[in-house]
């Protein structure tokens, strides 16, 4: 396993982070166990979650139901102390969750108390933000995105008091670091400036979709990770699994995400498929597993701290775990810079 910094932390996390959000619904907690048994033994000692998870669907059914699985490892394995363990606070917008009140100082503080109880651990090295209460772009909301209807000076109270909440749990040892999600390059600044001036928490990542198909963050967001130290923790690098091939012809298995989830969340459109045939012909050109190509691109990403990667199988966690000892050559990248510039924005 590689390992890099999380942010400025001086935490080492496995460039492979592993992701949970099937567990649960797609999968079992037996299945979830297996999964975070063979993690760990690979030398993954970085794992993300959520309150809100599982998404495949997600509901109040199911509501929570990934961290227990999470914590009930923990319980059993006694591990706690060799993982170092991310989940975040929904934000707005969800009837079932807190029904659907935006981030507050109450509504964080809640979260967490319930985030600590189902992962049966008594503290978060990395409490993230889901989403903003001003809402974002990401999930192809470009379409409608209306930045200048936004209230700002709100927005900037919303950082504040999210700040000191969260600095507020940090004192309590409930919580060690901050990270964001979901956000922009403004709301990061923000969060940042407002941490300089008050003493507060940094914020020490950014979850946000990228993959071969989604490369919004190799611009104004590459420059905020390289000169602020906050790097990137790539959820959906395969695009909810389009990349890895499984898809091919269009196949669509039982039990699938494309099964469950139609489009997978806008990804799989007329638009995109032309550039995930490009992308899965250069893995074939090349003799490559297309889910390894695509893991080992965004793992060889200046900004990238990990990939998130999520499996309902394990051999399709073995296959992706396996992607971090994957070196692409010039070839290779130079044929994905081609079909990047044919292709770039697909979905």
């Amino acid at each position: 396993m590689k390992y890099r910094k999380l942010g400025r932390t001086g935490l080492d996390v496995s460039a492979i982070c592993l992701g949970t959000m099937t567990w649960g619904s797609q999968n079992t907690e037996a299945e979830g166990h297996e999964q975070m048994d063979y993690a760990a033994g690979q030398g993954v000692n970085f794992f993300d979650t959520a309150e809100l998870y599982p998404t495949t669907p997600q509901g109040p059914e199911t509501y929570g139901r990934t961290e227990e699985i999470v914590g009930s490892w923990f319980a059993s394995r006694k591990k706690r102390d060799d993982i170092v363990l991310a989940t975040k606070v929904a934000g707005p917008g969800r009837p079932h969750i807190d029904d659907a009140a935006p981030l507050s100082a109450e509504r964080i503080r809640r979260a967490c108390e319930r985030s600590l109880k189902r992962l049966q651990t008594d503290y978060i090295d990395l409490y993230q933000i889901h989403w903003p209460n001003r809402g974002s772009y990401h999930f192809r909301q470009t379409w409608t995105w209306a930045p200048h209807t936004h209230d700002g000076d709100r927005a900037k109270d919303d950082f504040a008091e999210t700040l000191e909440t969260v600095g507020a749990l940090i004192k309590e040892g409930k919580v060690r670091h901050f990270g964001l999600s979901n956000e922009s390059v403004w709301g990061a600044m923000n969060y940042l400036r407002l941490a300089e001036d008050r003493g507060l928490p940094r914020a020490q990542s950014m979850q946000n979709e990228y993959s071969l198909l989604h490369r919004i963050y190799d611009t104004d967001f590459a420059e905020l990770s390289a000169h602020e130290d906050v790097g990137l923790l790539a959820y959906s690098p395969l695009a909810g699994g389009l990349l890895s091939g499984k898809y091919r012809g269009g196949v669509v298995p039982a039990g699938s995400r494309l099964e469950l989830q139609g489009d997978i969340n806008g990804r799989y459109t007329e638009r995109s498929k032309p550039a995930l045939d490009a992308y899965i012909g250069i893995a074939d050109k090349y003799g490559l597993d297309p889910a390894q190509m695509a893991l080992a691109f965004g793992l060889s990403r200046p900004f990238m701290t990990a990939v998130i990667i999520g499996a309902t199988s394990m051999d399709q966690l073995k296959t992706n775990i396996a992607s971090v000892d994957v070196e692409l050559s010039g070839a290779v990248l130079d044929d994905i810079l081609e079909v990047y510039k044919q292709y770039p924005v697909p979905m």
